[in-house]
Parts: structure tokens; C-alpha cells; sequence
């Protein structure tokens, strides 16, 4: 397992995901964890038919449930390594497109958290961990992020936010003017 994953480069897609930082200080890659897995797997099940002689027990059906929950972490081990990817290259899109912007790298590493957020919440949900608590977590943060958009910024219903949102605006189109080239010295915000 460990040499067909390396050989189809998953860990280089482990490592431009930003999960190598995660890694770094351990002396299993990615491709060992999941040849890992695979290989407990197999332990497992061999276990199990071993058990199985003796009839129905109580072994036997720890060692099943164990072994149902298994391709479950395969799973959210990709859902992560996925999210971090995915996180990573909207870091350096959103980075290289709004580089230039003060607020630009601001706003590229929120959206690479936001994601990664979501991936490890959908990983944590996919194993049965603390589904009680990440579903609601999720729920309040984007209720949260929401309600803050459509109060604050979205409508400009209180006029400290309308002048800001106007302010900001201002400084967006004379920013863009720069970089593009088309700035007009009589287009200057009041």
C-alpha cells in the first residue's frame, strides 16, 4: 500500500495541501499512515475470522466494529488532506490576485482557514467524533459570520458602516485604478 501510494505521489499532494507541516516532526509520512491503516486492517480481520471459531462473542464484536470504523478514517484522512489542498491553492489565488491590496494576504488566510475549518469539522463528522458538538459549532459560526455580513457590511443599515463601506470602496477603486493604470488625478475620493 505504502509503495502504490507513493507511487501515484499522494504525498506530494499531502505536502502542497500544507498537512507536511503537520507531519514534520513525526517520522511517519502520509503514505505510512494510510499503509498503516491498511495493514491494522488486515490484522484486524484476521482476528476477527481467528474469534470467529468460537461462535458469536463479545470480541469478536469489538474487533467488527473496529474494523467497520476503519475505511471511515480512510475517509476522513482524505476529506483533510483534500480540504488542505483545496485551502492552499485559495490561499495563492486569492494572495496572488489581491497581492497587491493591503488587506490582501488578510483575506487569503481567512478563506485558507475557513476551509481547512470546514474539512476537519466534515472529517471529525465522518468518524462519529463529536458530532454533537461540531454540527452546532458549525451552525453558530456561520450563523455568526452571517449575521455580522448582512447587519454590518451587507446593508449599510447603520450609518457608521454606510460611511466605512463608502470609505472602503473609495480606497478599492483607486487601488484598482493604480494597478491597472487608468488612474485619473481628478478621481480622487473626498
Amino acid at each position: 500500500m505504502d509503495k502504490v501510494l507513493e507511487r501515484v505521489h499522494f504525498d506530494r499532494a499531502v505536502e502542497r495541501g500544507g498537512i507536511k507541516t503537520a507531519l514534520a516532526r513525526s517520522t511517519y509520512d502520509a503514505s505510512d499512515i494510510i499503509a498503516k491503516l491498511a495493514y491494522y486492517g488486515v490484522l484486524l480481520v484476521t482476528l476477527q475470522l481467528a474469534f470467529g471459531i468460537w461462535g458469536p462473542n463479545p470480541i469478536s464484536d469489538l474487533i467488527a466494529g473496529v474494523i467497520a470504523w476503519l475505511p471511515r478514517a480512510f475517509v476522513a484522512i482524505v476529506i483533510v488532506v483534500v480540504a488542505a489542498a483545496i485551502a492552499k491553492a485559495v490561499k495563492d489565488i486569492i494572495g496572488s490576485a489581491l497581492g497587491g491590496l493591503s488587506y490582501g494576504r488578510v483575506l487569503a488566510n481567512i478563506a485558507s482557514v475557513f476551509i481547512l475549518g470546514l474539512g476537519i469539522i466534515a472529517a471529525l463528522n465522518q468518524i462519529g467524533v463529536a458530532t454533537a458538538v461540531t454540527t452546532p459549532v458549525l451552525i453558530a459560526v456561520l450563523a455568526t459570520v452571517g449575521g455580522i455580513l448582512v447587519v454590518g457590511v451587507g446593508g449599510g443599515l447603520v450609518r457608521p458602516m454606510q460611511n466605512r463601506w463608502e470609505s472602503w470602496l473609495s480606497r478599492a477603486e483607486v487601488t484598482l485604478q493604480l494597478a491597472f493604470g487608468i488612474w485619473d488625478p481628478t478621481d480622487l475620493p473626498t
